[in-house]
């Protein structure tokens, strides 16, 4: 029997796995932009709030952060509900999942498009102001493209990252790619074979984003000469 009858349950692991890691680039993704807005337009307060976050995540290892963030929301969703009488409430695993990581990865991201947004000639945008363009118009016409041309390298990074990253959601309870392909191999005694399905996989992923990152990269590039060494 092919994988020992765990072939559909390995299917639906992985695409829990890609349904998380695409949900928290969202969340990373939105984050990040903010958190590069605050260090870079924001007044002290934001700064500083900004600079707090990105320093204290890309200091402490993802999984301790993931364990400290899943517990100490279950904690005051405790205390809530004890407070008001209510019944416990446990979190999901696969939101306390998409939530962490992208807080986590929120902050790297915001660093990359802090570097992006600085890329880009502050000539182009006061020339978008001389001809009338509005503040939404200069930044959706001028500055978020060429960020996003500056910024695609360390997206991508930070993608591929974010995506092996997700293997740590298994730790937590969720039944992902990593959690069933383990489950797979104790049941089986095959576990070296599982845990090379679940490599291959994650390979094949990665394989996949790099050709879309590829693909990106050429979109924003149009019209800019590549250089010749």
């Amino acid at each position: 029997m092919f994988l020992h009858g765990y072939g559909g349950q390995i299917l639906d692991g992985t695409w829990e796995t890609i349904t998380l890691a695409l949900l928290s680039l969202l969340v990373a993704f939105l984050l990040g932009l903010i958190g590069a807005s605050a260090k870079l337009f924001g007044n002290f307060l934001f700064k500083g709030l900004a600079q707090a976050y990105t320093t204290l995540v890309r200091s402490v290892p993802d999984l301790v952060l993931m364990l400290l963030i899943f517990f100490s929301i279950q904690m005051g969703l405790n205390n809530i509900t004890d407070a008001l009488g209510l019944p416990m409430l446990e979190i999901d695993p696969f939101i306390a999942g998409v939530l962490t990581i992208g807080f986590i990865y929120g902050a790297y991201f915001a660093e990359t498009f802090r570097g992006a947004f600085l890329a880009v000639p502050k000539g182009q945008l006061e020339a978008g102001k001389a001809f009338g363009m509005s503040d939404w118009q200069v930044f959706s016409r001028i500055l978020f493209p060429q960020m996003m041309r500056f910024a695609l390298p360390g997206i991508g990074n930070n993608w591929l990252v974010l995506l092996k990253a997700t293997a740590l959601v298994s730790i937590i309870g969720l039944s992902d790619l990593v959690q069933v392909t383990q489950t797979a191999g104790r049941a089986t005694a095959s576990m070296f074979l599982f845990i090379s399905v679940a490599g291959f996989i994650y390979l094949a992923l990665t394989t996949v984003s790099s050709i879309v990152l590829w693909w990106l990269e050429k979109k924003y590039s149009v019209g800019v000469r590549e250089a010749h060494l």
